[in-house]
Order: C-alpha cells, then sequence, then structure tokens
C-alpha cells in the first residue's frame, strides 16, 4: 500500500497516524492571475515574497507564470519561460520544494533542468508530448480535473454526478501515466475547485474529498484560496477571503487532504498547528 508522496528531493507520507499537511504558497509571476496578478512579476519582488513565506512556514513554493483565472486567454510559450524560469532558479536553493504550475511540456522539461520538485498541470498531463517530458525525471505530479479549458470553463459548466465524473477522469489520467510507466508514488490528485465547476459543484467535491481519496488511492491536493466559492458563502470580495480560505483548507484536510494550495501562508499554517495539536 502506497503511503508516501516521493518528488524530487522530498517523501512525504500522506496515510497512517499523524501525517502533517504540507502548506503550498502560490507565487504567481504574472499580471493577470485573479488574486494577485501583478504583486509579484519582477525577480526582486517574486523572491521577496518567496522569503516571506518561507518565513512564515511554508512547506512548497508553487510558481505560475500563465494566469488560468475564468476567460483568460493562452500565454505564448516564450513569455511564460521569460516569465517563470530565472524565479526557479532563484528558488532552487532556499529551502521548500519547488512546483511549477504549467501545461506546457516544454516549459516542462526545462523546469527539471532547472531542479522543480513538482509539475503541477490544471490540464492533467493531456498535451501532446507532457507524459513524455516527466516521465524519466523524479519529480512529483499533481494531476488537475479542468472541464473545458480557462477561456470557456465557466461559461456554462454541466455534470450529472459531478463527483462520479471528476473520480472517472483522474482514473483514467492517472492508470494512462502508471501505464507510461510512471512510478505511482509520484502522483497527487486535484479535483480542481473553480475550474468548470458551478458553486454547487464545488462544494461537492470538498464534501467528497475522503472518497476521491479513498476511491483513487491517491494523495490530495485542495486549491480552494480566495475563489467564488470562498465567496459565494462569506459574500466578501477577493481581498477579504483570508479567513474563510482557511476554513476551507481545514475542511479538505480533516477529510485527509495532504496538500492546500494558498495564498495566506501564515494564517494557514497557524490554523494547520492548531487543528492538528487538537487530534
Amino acid at each position: 500500500m502506497r503511503s508516501t508522496l516521493q518528488f524530487g528531493r522530498f517523501n512525504y507520507p500522506w496515510r497512517g497516524d499523524h501525517v502533517r499537511a504540507r502548506v503550498m504558497g502560490i507565487l504567481n509571476v504574472t499580471p493577470d492571475s485573479f488574486s494577485d496578478g501583478g504583486n509579484y512579476q519582477s525577480l526582486e519582488f517574486a523572491l521577496s515574497h518567496a522569503e516571506q513565506m518561507i518565513q512564515d512556514g511554508v512547506d512548497i513554493i508553487d510558481v505560475g507564470g500563465e494566469s488560468s483565472r475564468p476567460g483568460a486567454p493562452p500565454l505564448p510559450l516564450e513569455h511564460e519561460l521569460q516569465r517563470v524560469m530565472p524565479v526557479l532558479y532563484a528558488l532552487r536553493d532556499l529551502g521548500p520544494a519547488i512546483s511549477v504550475d504549467t501545461y506546457k511540456p516544454e516549459l516542462m522539461r526545462e523546469a527539471i533542468i532547472a531542479g522543480v520538485d513538482m509539475i503541477n498541470d490544471i490540464n492533467g498531463f493531456r498535451a501532446p508530448g507532457a507524459i513524455e517530458a516527466v516521465r524519466d525525471s523524479d519529480c512529483g505530479l499533481c494531476i488537475m480535473h479542468m472541464q473545458s479549458d480557462p477561456q470557456h470553463m465557466q461559461l456554462a459548466p454541466a455534470y450529472g454526478d459531478v463527483v462520479a465524473e471528476v473520480i472517472a477522469f483522474l482514473r483514467e489520467r492517472i492508470a494512462t501515466l502508471i501505464d507510461a510507466g510512471i512510478d505511482p508514488r509520484r502522483l497527487c490528485i486535484d479535483p480542481g475547485f473553480g475550474f468548470g465547476k458551478t458553486v454547487e459543484h464545488n462544494y461537492a467535491l470538498l464534501k467528497a474529498t475522503s472518497r476521491l481519496i479513498a476511491e483513487l488511492d491517491m494523495p490530495l491536493l485542495a486549491g480552494l484560496s480566495r475563489k467564488s466559492m470562498i465567496g459565494a458563502v462569506v459574500d466578501k470580495p477577493v481581498e477579504r477571503r483570508m479567513a474563510g480560505s482557511v476554513g476551507g483548507a481545514l475542511a479538505a484536510v480533516a477529510q485527509g487532504a495532504v496538500i492546500v494550495r494558498v495564498h495566506d501562508v501564515a494564517e494557514t499554517v497557524d490554523a494547520l498547528k492548531v487543528w492538528q495539536a487538537a487530534q
């Protein structure tokens, strides 16, 4: 029975007693991400934010160069490389695990050369050449579910049974990657909150976190920080969704999520420490 997530320089237990959920801090080097677009475009600002997250107790830093907010247009590869690669090289020796948020095989290859520990792919490694790009590395692979694409995903999301359909998609992608020769211990799953889902779909998936983990036998990453599913419940704009986002992260961890992807690192780290102490 698999009980560890192995990625790059790191090995995280995700099953059994006393498992500690890990905090993945978001570092968007984009001008147009939905929450923090434009804040960390320069290398200096990006590194300063990374260093603050490290002081706050982050476990993984997830670097993204292309916005995947609803309606976002695709970014040319050259622009994404220019945004992301200097940051990846600068972060490599700071301590935390480094993840890159991309669906482009060419960037995956370059990121692996730079020494990243994880590839976080919103497209579930479906792009031609994506599996080949990562197969012979030791980096972890996060497989996310997305209906449609960022330009169209929120126009009219529809499912017969959202939980069953997300499980079926993820099961197929897991099998495809394993059949391609990838060690299953390198894999984790992400239900894709906000990626082609209504608020109701998102909460159905959040409530089913433990079911996804059990049926797919995989560690789960939950990324719901500041998203519209939080705003719909707390009725607050993006910049005032921190407390709601921490609540969502705790709800996912309580059901077994092993990684939470967040904007508010310090607050999430503290909340998880208290929650863990009470177990």
